[in-house]
């Protein structure tokens, strides 16, 4: 016996909360594993890199090491540690891209278009906090400990919309079509 259309809608919600704590959890999970931890690790020097080629092609100096970015003239340097490179972000991402019905192939273009937007939006929050801490530390402490991490936290609340409004039309679209 099929269930009434009123049940079925109020059960997705609730299908898609379990989904997405699971896809967290277990998205976390991976990442504390020493062998991921590993990558994780050469991926932030990797970021670091990336910046130092930012600030080096718009005129800036700085040096490099592994995942240090260090200012030559004044010694201020920032690390990026666990956390800063954003791969925690990206599996929240990925949790609500995961969980959302909608076609594997939608899916796919939401996990790599949401995930180069927020490395992008990271690059340009770690190269300014370079710059903030070599100017007033007060102000690195300030975007460092909490406008960084709630504005990447609300971009990727907004990636996930503007994600779930284009597979809505996209379905609406395919639905109506057929």
């Amino acid at each position: 016996m099929r269930q009434p259309r009123a049940l079925a809608a109020a059960k997705r919600p609730a299908r898609f909360a379990l989904i997405f704590g699971g896809c967290f959890l277990l998205g976390v999970g991976i990442l504390l594993t020493p062998s991921v931890h590993a990558v994780d690790v050469q991926f932030s020097g990797a970021l670091v890199k990336i910046s130092h080629g930012i600030i080096t092609l718009c005129g800036g100096t700085a040096e490099v090491q592994k995942a240090v970015l260090r200012a030559p003239a004044s010694g201020f340097a920032v690390e990026m540690r666990d956390g800063c490179n954003a791969v925690n972000v990206m599996i929240l991402l990925w949790s609500a891209v995961l969980a959302f019905p909608a076609a594997w192939r939608l899916k796919a273009l939401g996990l790599v278009a949401g995930s180069l937007i927020i490395q992008a939006l990271n690059l340009v929050r770690f190269i300014s906090l370079f710059y903030l801490g070599q100017y007033s530390m007060s102000w690195f402490e300030l975007a460092h400990g909490y406008l960084w991490e709630s504005l990447l936290i609300l971009d990727t609340m907004v990636i996930f919309w503007l994600w779930v409004n284009r597979v809505s039309r996209s379905e609406a679209v395919r639905g109506a079509s057929q």
